[in-house]
């Protein structure tokens, strides 16, 4: 795999269906755990959010389910960015979830954009926000768009 970004969570009872396979759910969820790392990581804390007084917000989630997870399997959840808004308003991420052998067992990509909390109005992110987003390992396909119709 390319040099993204990567977390390794731990597949819990709790996180199994009725199957005694992963729930689908989880799947966004733990590629939500990773972008959620990544930003804290790199210096987008909740604090530092508060303080600029702007989050992100999801527009559209989507998963390619490949292979089941279960019960016991090591997993790895990768992040790369594929898509970003040349005044880097909008973000399209992309994690890959492997299992033990590093086969991909499900692909989920997010577009991402910016909102000042305290009007509720989508903005162009402070300069804080691009330093973060220039740190996302890029896909192989990444692109820079120039306009919102664009970014579909």
């Amino acid at each position: 795999m390319n040099d993204s970004f990567f977390v390794d969570p731990e597949i819990r009872w709790a996180d199994l269906d009725p199957n005694f396979h992963v729930l689908h759910s989880r799947y966004y969820d733990f590629a939500a755990y990773c972008r959620t790392k990544f930003l804290v990581e790199k210096g987008l804390s909740p604090e530092v959010l508060t303080a600029h007084k702007i989050g992100p917000v999801l527009f559209k989630e989507s998963c390619t389910f490949r292979k089941e997870l279960r019960f016991g399997d090591a997993i790895r959840v990768y992040m790369e960015l594929v898509k970003i808004m040349e005044d880097n308003s909008r973000w399209k991420i992309r994690h890959k979830i492997t299992r033990n052998d590093e086969v991909i067992s499900a692909t989920i990509e997010v577009d991402i954009a910016w909102i000042d909390t305290s009007i509720r109005k989508l903005i162009i992110p402070p300069p804080v926000v691009a330093r973060v987003g220039e740190l996302i390992p890029k896909a192989t396909d990444f692109e820079v768009a120039i306009r919102k119709s664009d970014f579909q």
